[in-house]
């Protein structure tokens, strides 16, 4: 009988885990979605469910540019700050295995896409409309929403990313849930598609 996968404590957890990372190797979850979809909350949560590093794309653009993403935004406009957002992605992921999230326009990039299918595994966190402006409308460091229609906004970015976001192998609903349920869902997720028992 294989006991791991009836032990539900924390010695069970770290077994699970430690298979979970055995199997994943050097690729990184990379999660992918629109602003307000909880990639970095559930992402950190994910990653220490696993025993890894967690990383945001964001964070590390702004470490490397010295700028907040809006002021980035300001000053050099979306192509040249989805330019570098493509560069510090293709670095992170060199670094595996980690927890990985990405800003909302990453997944767009068709050379970020390939990037993160030959070194990682992505998921996508989906997010009904009502969901993600609760969420984005609560901090002020959202630059495309910055206008008279954040919602009209929204609802077009979801029109024109979410075929795309379709792409990644893994998809999650997020919801108006606690975040520990999502990160364990997603672990679980996560572990059937690598083979594992979740």
């Amino acid at each position: 009988m294989n006991t791991t996968a009836t032990q539900t404590g924390p010695a069970g957890q770290y077994e699970k885990a430690e298979a979970l990372r055995a199997v994943l190797g050097k690729r990184v979850v990379v999660l992918v979605g629109l602003m307000g979809a909880g990639k970095s909350t559930v992402g950190r949560k994910v990653a220490a469910m696993l025993g890894l590093p967690f990383k945001d794309a964001d964070t590390e653009i702004e470490a490397v540019s010295r700028m907040t993403i809006p002021e980035l935004f300001a000053a050099y406009g979306e192509a040249e700050f989805r330019d570098l957002e493509r560069r510090v992605i293709g670095r992170l992921l060199e670094d595996g295995p980690m927890v990985l999230a990405t800003g909302g326009g990453a997944w767009m990039n068709g050379e970020t896409r390939a990037a993160i299918a030959g070194a990682g595994v992505s998921v996508w966190l989906n997010a009904e409309l009502d969901v993600l402006m609760e969420r984005v409308l609560r901090r002020q460091n959202r630059p495309l929403l910055k206008n008279d229609d954040p919602r009209g906004v929204m609802r077009r970015l979801m029109d024109e990313r979410y075929p795309v976001y379709a792409l990644a192998d893994l998809q999650l609903m997020t919801r108006d849930e606690k975040k520990e349920i999502i990160a364990s869902e997603l672990v679980g997720l996560l572990a059937r598609h690598l083979g594992e028992k979740a």
